[in-house]
């Protein structure tokens, strides 16, 4: 089957719009998450095929794997201990909350973190719960990971 034009705009038509506080946000994540680099792989970007469809979270915490220098992987199946969405300048909300419900959580995917940037805010999201952090730390007691707030979103 050949991938004509339109469906290659159609897979990329919700994807995520890179900004400068985006781009700020991933690196910054990438960076304090990098203290949990000998218990878990802290991969920014990367696609996943899953059971329910395919993902591409900002940030996933993986359980660690062993590189293969002679031949990588494109998209892990998988699914990732933590998926991370920053909501992008052109990007509804919603995509990211039934991105979670439709793909992640059915796929196995035990937590998803979404970042609205011009809150300040990240919302923690569980099969059938959520909290809403804008201060202090994000504390993830399923895999003992702690974000510093503060240290995102600094100025």
């Amino acid at each position: 089957m050949e991938t004509t034009q339109q469906d290659v705009f159609d897979e990329f038509q919700t994807e995520d719009v890179m900004s400068y506080n985006h781009a700020k946000l991933t690196y910054r994540l990438a960076k304090s998450l990098s203290q949990y680099d000998e218990q878990f792989d802290i991969l920014p970007e990367l696609e996943f095929d899953l059971s329910h469809g395919r993902a591409k979270p900002d940030v996933a915490v993986c359980l660690p794997g062993k590189a293969n220098w002679l031949k990588d992987v494109i998209r892990l199946t998988t699914p990732p201990l933590i998926a991370i969405e920053i909501l992008s300048p052109r990007q509804a909300l919603s995509d990211l909350t039934d991105n979670a419900l439709d793909v992640y959580f059915p796929s196995g995917v035990p937590t998803v973190w979404v970042i609205i940037p011009q809150f300040r805010q990240v919302t923690v999201l569980t099969p059938g719960h959520q909290e809403v952090y804008t201060d202090g730390v994000v504390d993830d007691v399923k895999t003992g990971i702690q974000l510093h707030l503060s240290a995102l979103f600094k100025e």
